[in-house]
């Protein structure tokens, strides 16, 4: 089997190829525009103007207003922002953070960093399917809780959380309720006030944007303590002169993502129903959360007996990219946190791979790889039960 040429992508959920408009629209703004937009000149002027456009473009695809919108650098200045501003503007005797346990790690790290400050933080756990326990979100989420963070679709499952449930607890409360809704935008219809939510974060890079952009959604009246100060820009919110280029790459990618949302949809699920089709066997690589709502973007596959590290080596030398998990934890060598919080055990988070797509990947190279990553599976256990005869390494099945 001769490697791929050009190589396959396969990890999506880690970032998507820049849109060509969106580059289109960002190319001013790195060469002739180079205005800052808090200067009062014509150069400023322009650089302003489009800011607001990427404000009413971003918050278009969140159907919300465009004051509502503070830009962030990414995601995770988003989340944090989110979680310890809004975490720090509650009343004193709000002390505890409740969050799911499977969050991404901006969401985790900025809760657990709460603790300095005197915040319990409290997790809602998942059962198998990484379903989120309401009845037990019901007993954490109390009269002592200054907010809630619950995902909208989990980074390494793809899996899809009430959380319109989860925020009429929190409302009961009186706390604030944040999603991070980075692997939902796009492919989900994102509206904060169905949601329910006070706060709600997404990403450029994950909507064929640039990185180096974000933006947290605050409903008006939240109050938040900025983590980022120097400036004010934002509504006084984050403190810094803004990423013009990226923003208005941000914008484009936003009004695209809005606009071509059943396109980009249908093509995630060609891609992903291709993939399967030229792997054909679930039964031998079982599919984590298989009975869960997910979407189409992430799968989440079990190899018993062989290890994901050296399986995406051997992936990578065959043209194929893929991941282990989140990748912004995958440099860290810990097994996924959302798998463990699943109860897998760890020889079966050790063995499991992200396949995520995108709408660029068409569905016929998606089922060559799939082909190609079942037999690449197969010859390595192959291999391996020949140099341990003895190993605990399971036969694959024959069968296509």
């Amino acid at each position: 089997m001769l490697p791929f040429e050009p190589p396959v992508y396969l990890d999506y959920a880690a970032s998507t190829p820049p849109d060509s408009r969106v580059l289109e629209e960002m190319l001013p703004w790195l060469s002739s525009e180079f205005g800052n937009a808090s200067s009062t000149h014509s150069f400023g002027r322009r650089a302003r103007a489009a800011l607001d456009l990427a404000r009413d473009r971003v918050a278009g695809l969140l159907h919300a207003k465009p004051a509502e919108i503070c830009f962030t650098s990414g995601g995770t200045e988003a989340d944090n922002l989110a979680v310890i501003g809004g975490a720090l503007a509650a009343p004193p005797e709000r002390r505890r953070v409740v969050i799911s346990a499977v969050e991404h790690h901006a969401v985790l790290h900025a809760a657990a960093s709460l603790t300095r400050f005197g915040f319990e933080v409290c997790h809602i756990p998942v059962n198998s399917s990484g379903h989120l326990l309401i009845e037990q979100a019901a007993r954490l989420i109390d009269r002592n809780t200054a907010l809630v963070s619950v995902m909208l679709v989990n980074n390494e499952t793809g899996v899809v959380m009430p959380v319109a449930k989860v925020a009429r607890l929190a409302r009961k409360a009186g706390a604030l309720m944040h999603t991070d809704a980075v692997q939902a935008a796009g492919l989900l219809r994102l509206d904060p006030a169905d949601l329910g939510v006070d706060l709600l974060s997404i990403s450029a890079h994950k909507i064929y944007g640039p990185k180096g952009a974000g933006a947290l959604w605050v409903r008006k009246g939240v109050q938040l303590v900025p983590v980022i100060h120097g400036g004010a820009q934002e509504r006084e919110r984050r403190g810094g002169t803004e990423n013009v280029a990226a923003i208005a790459g941000f914008g484009r990618a936003a009004q695209i993502a809005l606009e071509e949302r059943q396109q980009i949809v249908e093509a995630v699920e060609a891609a992903k129903d291709g993939f399967l089709e030229g792997f054909a066997s679930l039964r031998d690589f079982p599919l984590h959360c298989e009975a869960a709502r997910r979407v189409a973007s992430i799968l989440n596959i079990h190899f018993p007996g062989l290890e994901s590290e050296l399986f995406l080596m051997r992936l990578d030398t065959m043209g194929i990219a893929a991941s282990s998990g989140s990748a912004c934890a995958s440099g860290s060598q810990e097994p996924s946190h959302v798998l463990k919080a699943m109860g897998c055990p760890e020889s079966e988070v050790k063995c499991s791979v992200r396949f995520s797509f995108g709408r660029t990947l068409d569905p016929e190279t998606a089922r060559r790889a799939g082909a190609a990553v079942r037999e690449v599976a197969r010859e390595m256990l192959s291999r391996l039960r020949d140099l341990s005869p003895t190993s605990l390494v399971p036969p694959a099945s024959s069968s296509a």
